[in-house]
């Protein structure tokens, strides 16, 4: 019985993972308004260590098209500004003195279609993952030493189990692809 909870846990803990890194992924594609998680990944040289932004400055949102970010020493401005620049996001960054100033653009219809197709592909790798897991787990059944009725119950579960993940995988991507396509 032991081997059969663990079997089932390991394979939630591993499907429950890979839709946890689906929605962070979802996260870092932009829908067209200003959100200081679009800056989650600029890395900057902070002493001698790589430092993430949200460590060395305050990141907010003014509107819905303005990122600004305020750094806590002024000596980093221009350390932040080309880290932006070296990042290659799509940003250009304007520093006023005081702090640095992002303009999102207004996305265009063939930008909208290509972060769908990108959307598209997350779930798609999520969606493999999960299936990995589910074969994973199946393998395992069948090497264990349970009843054949039980393997077959077993198996029943696992597959609701990624019947589950996979319609949570799907949500996930139609919410972003609608999130995407809303002018």
């Amino acid at each position: 019985m032991e081997e059969i909870e663990f079997i089932l846990e390991s394979t939630k803990e591993s499907m429950i993972n890979a839709t946890k890194h689906l929605e962070k992924e979802l996260l870092n594609i932009r829908a067209g308004k200003a959100n200081p998680i679009m800056l989650s990944n600029i890395m900057i040289d902070y002493y001698g260590s790589q430092t993430p932004l949200s460590q060395v400055a305050n990141v907010s949102t003014p509107d819905s098209r303005t990122l600004t970010i305020q750094p806590w020493e002024k000596g980093l401005m221009g350390d932040i500004e080309k880290a932006i620049l070296i990042a290659n996001i799509g940003f250009t960054p304007m520093n006023n003195g005081d702090s640095i100033i992002i303009n999102i653009p207004p996305m265009t219809e063939e930008r909208r279609v290509q972060l769908v197709k990108i959307a598209k592909n997350e779930s798609e790798n999520a969606k493999v993952s999960i299936r990995n897991s589910r074969k994973e787990a199946n393998d395992d059944v069948k090497k264990s030493e349970i009843s054949d009725d039980m393997k077959n119950n077993l198996e029943l579960d696992i597959q609701n189990l990624t019947n589950s993940f996979i319609k949570k995988t799907d949500d996930l991507f139609f919410n972003k692809e609608k999130e995407i396509l809303t002018v």
